[in-house]
C-alpha cells in the first residue's frame, strides 16, 4: 500500500513539473483575461461535467468569495449548479444542450466562458463554447490528454499534459488557484 501511496505522490509531482515546464505562460494569459474580463465589467461562465462540475463549482466560488485577499465579490457562475435547469433542460431538449442555453440566456458579448473537460471531447461544453464565441464572448477551456475536440474551439486551451484522469484533475485544480491568486494580485494589490 505505500509503494503505491509513493508512485501516486511521484506521478503527481511529475504532473507538477510539467505544468510548471509547460504551461506557466498559458496560466500566465488566463489569469490576465480573467483580469481584463473583470477591469471591463463582464463576468465569468464556468462549465463541466462530474469532477469538472465540482472544479467549476470550486473555481466561482473562489471569484465571488475570496481566494486569498479580502476583497469586494467578482462575478461568476457555475452553470453546473441548477439542477432545475439542468433537468429541464436536459429534458426539453437533451444533455447536450444544458451548458449552451445558458450561455445562450447569460452570456454577453465581452463575458468569459471557460469550458472544463478532462477528456476534451465534452460535446456539451463544446457546443456551449462554440456559441459563446458566435455571441461574441472570449473562450477559454482547461483539458487534458491531447486537448481533444474542445481543443481548436476556444480562445485559449490549457492541455494538461496527462492521460490520466486524476492527474488531469489535480493539474486542473492547481491551475484554478494559480490563476485566482494572480487575478487576486492584478486587481486588488
Amino acid at each position: 500500500m505505500i509503494s503505491e501511496i509513493i508512485t501516486q505522490l511521484q506521478a503527481h509531482r511529475t504532473l507538477v513539473e510539467r505544468i510548471e515546464g509547460e504551461m506557466a505562460p498559458l496560466i500566465a494569459e488566463m489569469a490576465a483575461l480573467l483580469a481584463d474580463t473583470f477591469k471591463k465589467g463582464n463576468k465569468l461562465l464556468i462549465m463541466g461535467n462530474g469532477g469538472s462540475a465540482a472544479d467549476s463549482q470550486h473555481f466561482a466560488a473562489e471569484i465571488v468569495g475570496r481566494f486569498k485577499m479580502e476583497r469586494r465579490g467578482l462575478p461568476a457562475i457555475a452553470l453546473s449548479t441548477d439542477t432545475s435547469i439542468l433537468t429541464a433542460v436536459g429534458n426539453d431538449y437533451g444533455f447536450e444542450a444544458v451548458f449552451r442555453r445558458q450561455v445562450e440566456a447569460l452570456a454577453v458579448a465581452g463575458d468569459l466562458v471557460i469550458g472544463i473537460s478532462t477528456s476534451g471531447n465534452s460535446p456539451n461544453v463544446r457546443s456551449a463554447l462554440e456559441l459563446a464565441r458566435q455571441q461574441g464572448c472570449r473562450t477559454a477551456a482547461l483539458l487534458g490528454r491531447d486537448g481533444g475536440s474542445i481543443r481548436g474551439g476556444c480562445d485559449l486551451a490549457l492541455v494538461v499534459p496527462s492521460n490520466d484522469t486524476p492527474r488531469v484533475q489535480e493539474g486542473h485544480a492547481l491551475i484554478i488557484h494559480i490563476v485566482c491568486d494572480l487575478l487576486e494580485k492584478e486587481l486588488f494589490s
